[in-house]
């Protein structure tokens, strides 16, 4: 078997031109098998170790004759051809991965279905930067070894981490996120993040490339696959020993209702449906329990993201309408645009959470801080001008940022609307902030826009894995799924399934009565262990 794998080495380092590009695409796309929904895992270790082979292809222009006298000029060749390598491999790997955006181009086929290669490709394009950096970086720093994986691995979450924050930030998919379908091995981002879980997988993926290097003694390359791998089968001992004892506590006197109406999006904004897009979530709200819950009312109902398809801040007969299925000493939250100005003072749109009470008032509003770019506001707009996603023209504003909000007879609630939920270390005020911790994540979100889709789950495992890292509960209410109910360990309790009229009753979780490692420290574990490797991978006898 070792003979095989090193005969594929030779030719994935012998590529070139157009086979190495396709060859590259190839993996990248193939490593995409291991994200949600499908999880197939092991899709990565041939999908990393022939990144990793193609680098090392990228010496193959130096030559004993010309060394000298050619080498700033073959330097700089190969540098380009690793960075190469790595583009294609994050074009395949990104178009794999977003193709799910298109489907947005399509609620409005007529306007924006001309978009969808621009915009695909584009992306796509421009997100693959990140992995050919990170394969130019490997191929400078590094020769053929174990010092090239370490080092691919520790550029790789490095990158991952830039990906989050650069341009507004963009953290989704990244590698941890391979491992929602396991509960116990998703337990370690309440230590280092999800980008930790990154690091390892990235570590342990990419080590089947030590196999493929002949030179180096069979029991040597054994041992280099052998300790990732061990690393990720201690993550998992780790997180399975930490559920054994790990009970699931709820708050007292809370009975949450979880509405999902399910409505297209291409309905949810039209003037003559929005009557009967109200009365569906008024219906459903008022809909007999189920299961344990029979005979008993919500103390709490939760609409989507922008559920009310009107502005319901200062409308007195729409709240009025809401509030008869407010539980009273309850409340209901939801989505719902917000608009503020007029009257000589430039009009603002919001994307926003408002808490309704059975007084028909409300009493608390958060504005989503994390906008989309060309879904809810151009950038640039003074030099483009296209038309976004969302109805309406005006962009919306972004709102001041995390915060707690208080519910009646709920804990303070951090509120995350959409895609704010895939930021990690970014799901609750901070301690300096003036707001107290809260008790419980609240994920609003809409995901009509991307239809029978990876995107949904790739979403919702984005989001549940800020549960694990802050060890608070995290309640998710989608227009169309997935609606689910998560544990602050990051067990799923109850979800809906996609493209599901339902609802969802349950008590709400209480948050862990310590906080996370991870909630306290943010990125510098992370950062501590990536040090930790790499100062190992300074040991001389690891080559």
């Amino acid at each position: 078997m070792l003979t095989k794998i090193e005969n594929w080495r030779a030719q994935a380092v012998k590529c070139r031109n157009w086979r190495r590009a396709f060859l590259a695409l190839l993996l990248g796309a193939l490593s995409v098998l291991a994200l949600p929904p499908i999880h197939f895992v092991p899709a990565l270790f041939p999908a990393f170790a022939g990144l990793i082979w193609l680098i090392d292809g990228s010496e193959r222009h130096v030559t004993k004759a010309n060394i000298n006298f050619w080498r700033p000029f073959i330097r700089a060749y190969a540098l380009n051809s690793a960075f190469a390598a790595g583009w294609w491999f994050g074009l395949g790997f990104f178009v794999a991965g977003l193709y799910w955006i298109s489907f947005s181009f399509l609620v409005d086929a007529q306007q924006f279905a001309w978009m969808i290669p621009f915009a695909i490709l584009g992306l796509s394009g421009a997100f693959a930067i990140y992995i050919g950096l990170v394969s130019s970086l490997t191929f400078r720093l590094s020769m053929p070894g174990s010092r090239r994986i370490i080092y691919f691995s520790l550029l790789w979450v490095t990158f991952e981490w830039l990906r989050g924050w650069a341009f507004t930030g963009f953290p989704w998919n990244l590698i941890g996120t391979v491992w929602t379908f396991s509960d116990a091995m998703i337990q370690v981002t309440s230590v280092a993040g999800v980008m930790g879980l990154s690091l390892f997988t990235v570590l342990g993926a990419g080590s089947v490339a030590a196999l493929g290097y002949a030179d180096k003694p069979q029991r040597h390359r054994l041992y280099l696959v052998a300790v990732p791998l061990l690393m990720l089968a201690v993550i998992w001992g780790g997180g399975a020993w930490r559920l054994m004892a790990a009970e699931t506590r709820f708050v007292d006197n809370v009975q949450l209702r979880l509405v999902q109406p399910n409505i297209r999006q291409k309905d949810k904004w039209k003037t003559a449906l929005r009557g009967k897009n109200l009365n569906n979530l008024l219906a459903l709200s008022e809909a007999p329990a189920r299961g344990d819950f029979v005979g008993k009312k919500p103390t709490h109902i939760i609409w989507p993201e922008t559920a009310t398809p009107f502005f319901l801040e200062g409308n007195g007969a729409a709240l009025r309408v809401i509030a008869q299925v407010v539980p009273q000493d309850g409340a209901l939250l939801t989505g719902a645009p917000r608009r503020t100005g007029g009257q000589g003072t430039p009009a603002q749109l919001w994307n926003s959470l408002h808490v309704v009470g059975a007084d028909a008032k409300i009493s608390a509003t958060f504005d989503k801080f994390h906008l989309v770019p060309f879904g809810e506001y151009i950038p640039l707009r003074k030099y483009i001008n296209f038309a976004k996603l969302t109805a309406g023209r005006t962009d919306f504003s972004s709102g001041p940022g995390l915060s707690s909000v208080a519910v009646p007879g709920l804990p303070p609630v951090s509120p995350l609307i959409c895609y704010e939920a895939i930021f990690s270390g970014q799901a609750v005020p901070p301690p300096d902030s003036g707001h107290p911790r809260p008790g419980w994540l609240l994920n609003l979100t809409n995901d009509a826009w991307f239809g029978t889709s990876s995107g949904p789950y790739q979403h919702f495992a984005a989001a549940r894995l800020r549960a694990v890292e802050e060890g608070l509960p995290l309640i998710r209410v989608a227009n169309t799924g997935i609606s689910a109910v998560v544990d602050g360990y990051g067990r799923t309790l109850k979800s809906s399934r996609l493209n599901e009229r339902t609802i969802i009753d349950e008590k709400l979780p209480a948050a862990l009565k310590n906080p996370t490692l991870f909630s306290r420290i943010g990125a510098w574990g992370l950062l501590a262990l990536m040090l930790g490797i790499l100062l190992i991978s300074r040991v001389r006898r690891l080559d």
